[in-house]
């Protein structure tokens, strides 16, 4: 299926982020026709950024009912290849984005191993920091209507238990019902973009400071 609207999406996404400097170890799109969806992958690599975070992954996920819902919107898109399908120009849904950003935690750095204690002190210790970590997020995006969780797998070795995977993730819902054009569609894309990457800092920074300090603890 072609996805005229969402393709533009993702130039407009890929130029922003190359305009700001900041490359992408992936950066691909993936469609299913089976449930008529199509989005967007990329992750950037943090390495160099933070001692704790390793990668930040962003996906955006569409489909073609939105799609077709944000075409009958848009002035200079009659031609739209979906509009020819009754199935889809005939589902009444709201033109919506949804996003979702995760933070790979480095579980090396974030669970150092101290020869000088004993049993699960790293998974203990990993739950303060976390808790600390959500308490500030959840004040730095008070104002979003979206959904942050924890995803955490735990593992053991000789050392006793530790998390084996620590990922951060925050669900976004953008609606794109204002614009009037294609070209307003991108410049909403464009402050969308910007806002999420000014989120995505803000988390580093508090992270890291509070890692800084009870790691070393």
């Amino acid at each position: 299926m072609e996805y005229p609207i969402f393709n533009s999406i993702i130039n407009t996404v890929d130029t922003n982020l190359e305009k700001r400097g900041i490359s992408t170890k992936m950066f691909k799109t993936w469609e299913n026709n089976k449930i008529n969806a199509t989005g967007l992958e990329l992750e950037i690599n943090l390495s160099d950024i933070s001692s704790f975070i390793r990668m930040l992954s962003i996906n955006f996920d569409w489909d073609s009912f939105r799609e077709t819902a944000l075409a009958k919107k848009l002035d200079g898109l009659d031609s739209h290849p979906f509009l020819t399908m009754d199935k889809l120009k005939n589902t009444n849904v709201s033109p919506t984005i949804d996003v979702e950003m995760s933070w790979f935690f480095n579980e090396e750095t974030c669970q150092p191993i101290k020869p000088d204690r004993n049993g699960n002190y790293r998974v203990e210790n990993a739950s303060r920091w976390m808790e600390s970590v959500s308490k500030d997020v959840n004040e730095l995006l008070a104002k979003d209507d979206i959904i942050t969780r924890w995803h955490v797998e735990i593992e053991g070795d000789q050392n006793g238990k530790y998390l084996s995977t620590i990922n951060l993730i925050s669900y976004f819902q953008y609606q794109i019902d204002t614009p009037k054009n294609l070209p307003e569609v991108n410049q909403l894309v464009s402050r969308r973009l910007q806002e999420l990457l000014f989120k995505a800092n803000k988390v580093i920074t508090i992270s890291d400071k509070i890692l800084s300090k009870t790691v070393a603890a």
